[in-house]
């Protein structure tokens, strides 16, 4: 059968706990209630805690009870909070990440590091895949949080999100030095941390919000999600379900064409772009549906397709310090998803760089700098980040942008080459 009935696995539980409580084997009723009990409510589980604590029986401080609830039981709690949302729900996908990652931590400890290190490795890949689940939280759950007046998990759990991945660095290079048992060491106290980062979603921060969070919110989330990707072998259902509509046509974009009084440019003090001050000669192109920029003309298709090409990571702030822009590359550095457009800049960034961040937006703003450079390490490549104040012609603060480039092969670049290389 492919569940028990609500008394029968109610039964079993209790039944299972009595047994292990005892000291005695309940091996073969496990493994039919993990086969045929599909999930447990949190309401079964308080009417079998209550039978127990009626009959006197101390299984809160059982250690073979403790390992049955996390190897068994806590997966079934888990399957039943998944029935509460639709296939594809955002929430629902976090969960369902969360009892994937933690099949992988169960599966990894089949392959003893000092034996068996390429398993070992392979499945410490897959627990990898977690920094998926915590770029999409820093870059789309805690930006909706935050339009609700809820920062904190901005503010801390992303410190906690930056500790694990630490620790990920540390096992990663316990394992490319071969040192197996140094990984193994440091792999408990990861898989322990991922652990409780775990509880606390599912016990604080993925109720609140439920509770917090409607529905438009969800579907904003959802688009911003794909761009970042899920932990998932296969993508998730759409949410919701998409019923494919005719588009109407986009309108065309409103031209404005500037017009130019020479005579009073002429006789003006303010700055005047040589391009407005030149005679218009007739363009061999129509302009229709294109604006007019300091020099030339493009359509905002073309404007898109240069950001998408171009070989770096572009972010823009505005002057009131909210992200209002960012291009979706080929291959970007960093993770970026709608769901920072419109966010507080300093929410952006993990809370070990805001200090740095904010330090250099109050001196672009001052006009005492206009540019902050560094340079990282990332997955082993050579990046560097430059900040720039954006300012009008009036040299009033406009805002920062942001620029990211791997510039690990140009750092290679020696001499001069004056002949194309293409053979």
């Amino acid at each position: 059968m492919s569940e028990f009935l609500i008394e029968s696995h109610r039964d079993a539980l209790q039944e299972i706990i009595r047994l292990l409580c005892h000291g005695e084997s309940a091996t073969d009723l496990i493994a039919k209630f993990s086969n045929d009990c599909d999930s447990v409510s949190q309401d079964d589980l308080a009417l079998v805690f209550k039978q127990l604590d009626a009959e006197g029986i101390d299984f809160r401080e059982s250690k073979p009870v403790i390992d049955f609830f996390h190897h068994v039981v806590e997966e079934k709690i888990a399957a039943d909070q998944l029935k509460q949302f639709p296939a594809g729900h955002p929430l629902r996908v976090y969960m369902e990440e969360n009892i994937l990652l933690r099949s992988w931590i169960k599966q990894i400890w089949q392959f003893n590091p000092l034996e068996d290190l390429d398993n070992f490795k392979l499945y410490f890949n897959k627990i990898c895949k977690v920094e998926l689940h915590y770029q999409r939280k820093e870059n789309q759950l805690f930006p909706c949080l935050e339009k609700h007046g809820w920062d904190s998990p901005s503010k801390n759990m992303w410190a906690f999100h930056d500790d694990n991945r630490a620790l990920i660095k540390t096992v990663r290079q316990a394992l490319d030095a071969g040192n197996a048992q140094s990984a193994e060491q440091s792999a408990a106290n990861l898989f322990n941390e991922l652990e409780r980062m775990m509880q606390v979603e599912e016990q604080r921060l993925l109720p609140g919000a439920l509770e917090l969070l409607d529905e438009e919110d969800w579907l904003d989330m959802r688009t911003g999600d794909e761009e970042i990707g899920w932990m998932l072998e296969q993508t998730p259902p759409p949410f919701p379900v998409l019923v494919e509509e005719e588009a109407a046509p986009a309108p065309e974009p409103e031209v404005v064409k500037p017009t130019v009084n020479h005579d009073a440019q002429e006789n003006s003090g303010d700055y005047v772009h040589p391009s407005q001050v030149k005679p218009k000669k007739k363009l061999p192109f129509d302009t229709a549906g294109m604006f007019h920029f300091d020099e030339g003309y493009m359509t905002p298709e073309q404007v898109n397709l240069i950001f998408t090409t171009l070989p770096l990571d572009i972010t823009y702030v505005d002057e009131n310090d909210k992200v209002l822009f960012y291009n979706r590359g080929q291959e970007r550095l960093f993770p970026r998803s709608a769901g920072i457009i419109g966010r507080a800049v300093h929410l952006c960034h993990p809370p070990k760089s805001v200090d740095t961040v904010l330090r250099i937006v109050e001196e672009f703003k001052k006009g005492t700098r206009d540019v902050a450079d560094f340079r990282i390490n990332v997955k082993g490549r050579f990046v560097m980040i430059r900040y720039f104040a954006v300012r009008d012609k009036q040299r009033n603060y406009r805002g920062v942008v942001e620029m990211s480039q791997d510039i690990t092969d140009i750092q290679t670049l020696e001499g001069e080459q004056r002949l194309l290389d293409w053979n």
